[in-house]
């Protein structure tokens, strides 16, 4: 039983491993047809990335990490994402690379200078983001694509790049 389930995951993840960019584009952009829905997206998944590395700073780290402000679970989960997008698509990796350097270094800069809790930022910042998608995808009348597969959270910053017309 336990073996079975253990091959159903390698299996999953072979799978997950063997799409192509421009196959995660596409299934992505099934569910992102309606010209209302993209403008939604291209604004709120940059946001929504933003706040989630904000949220992903916030986390106390430990004193191995001390010797650098950006070596936290931000820069960590960023460098993971980013092989991830290596192995799709290196012209995209190196863009979200730029994306992601800035927000860290952005979410840096709040952290000395913000005058408000930063958790209470965060936090607006992804619910009102949240919301705002769940209406475009109310307006498309599709469920979100990561109600499919997690993988998804991932892939939205890409399509949005591409939606944006990176090449």
């Amino acid at each position: 039983m336990i073996k079975d389930k253990l091959q159903k995951v390698k299996n999953c993840l072979k799978e997950k491993s063997m799409k192509s960019f421009e196959q995660w584009m596409s299934e992505y952009g099934e569910s992102h047809q309606n010209p209302t829905n993209q403008i939604i997206h291209k604004l709120c998944v940059p946001v929504i990335m933003f706040s989630t590395l904000g949220y992903l700073w916030l986390i106390p780290r430990p004193e191995l990490f001390s010797f650098s402000p950006f070596m936290n679970w931000a820069s960590i989960f960023s460098i993971g994402a980013l092989i991830f997008y290596a192995t799709l698509n290196i012209k995209y990796m190196l863009v979200m690379a730029v994306e992601c350097a800035f927000m860290l270094w952005l979410i840096h800069y709040f952290e000395i200078n913000l005058a408000m809790n930063q958790l209470y930022f965060y936090t607006i910042l992804f619910l009102i983001s949240w919301v705002v998608q769940i209406i475009g995808h109310k307006i498309e009348g599709k469920k979100p694509s990561f109600m499919q597969d997690l993988s998804f959270l991932l892939i939205g910053p890409l399509w949005v790049l591409k939606a944006l017309g990176v090449k």
